[in-house]
């Protein structure tokens, strides 16, 4: 039923109960629905197009990156073709970064992202998110060699992010007050390449990316010295989509219990979901 029926429906039964005192109400609830746009089902949208549209970042390795062919790879790329797969829908990846997320879901040029969205009361203002799928251990890194036990060892010095991030406004709140700066990059890929070649003194960003941080240069042997705290990881999709949500929901459901959510993760992170993660 329509929004538009409702209030039609609704103005009839109040006037047939007092037809005199509620004609205006009538006249005024009708004219009301008349003008009301319909809200877009995306869900029905999808399954109309016979196809997905998934925002997904691919230069945060292991999540998203191109293989030597150009061909898309990682933990979320195999995350949304699992789940076209499963809908019996094409697959569409619309290429973003970390700040144009969320745009891309909002001006309608994705249907939803997969692309490491950690769940935030910010965030969620303006988006919808699914329960989890995947987990995010954020941390502050360093080199082996660099001693950094608490902030006061960050007092004066810059710690690199990538704009956009949850790293970055959960630190930028506190920048002045615990006397540090922060190195904004515009991705990860930058990001992993000022760590790598020497040009950050400390990241902040999640436990697989310094990871491989790590692997790309194991002289510095970057490490994780601080634990911010473990985010949830969600699909993200347009607010007022309750179709759409609760059939995305079923589906994480279904492929936690069966285990194929924590085999792409593990594949891709060389370890499982965080129980934190799945205990919530």
């Amino acid at each position: 039923m329509t929004e538009k029926t409702v209030l039609a429906l609704y103005a009839i039964r109040r006037i047939t109960m007092n037809p005199t005192k509620n004609i205006a109400l009538l006249a005024t609830l009708l004219c009301a629905s008349l003008s009301l746009p319909a809200l877009a089902n995306t869900l029905e949208d999808i399954q109309k197009r016979g196809e997905l549209r998934v925002a997904t970042d691919m230069a945060i390795p292991p999540s998203g990156m191109l293989d030597a062919s150009m061909k898309p790879v990682g933990s979320d790329v195999e995350t949304a073709e699992l789940l076209a797969k499963d809908w019996g829908l094409k697959l569409k990846f619309i290429e973003t970064t970390g700040p144009t997320r969320i745009p891309n879901l909002q001006t309608g040029k994705a249907d939803i992202v997969i692309s490491t969205l950690s769940v935030t009361p910010q965030r969620a203002e303006v988006i919808d998110f699914t329960r989890a799928y995947a987990g995010l251990r954020s941390v502050i890194a360093a080199p082996a060699a660099t001693k950094i036990s608490d902030w006061n060892d960050l007092k004066g010095r810059a710690i690199t992010v990538t704009r956009g991030t949850t790293q970055d406004s959960m630190l930028s709140k506190d920048a002045m007050k615990k006397g540090y700066t922060l190195q904004r990059y515009d991705d990860d890929a930058t990001l992993v390449t000022a760590a790598v070649s020497g040009q950050a003194y400390a990241v902040a960003t999640s436990a697989t990316l310094v990871n491989q941080i790590k692997k790309q240069n194991p002289k510095l042997n970057f490490e994780p010295k601080m634990t911010l705290t473990v985010f949830d990881l969600a699909i993200g999709l347009q607010k007022n989509q309750p179709e759409l949500k609760e059939k995305l929901n079923e589906w994480i459901e279904t492929n936690i219990k069966n285990g194929k959510l924590n085999a792409i993760y593990e594949k891709y992170h060389g370890e499982p979901i965080p129980q934190e993660v799945l205990n919530r």
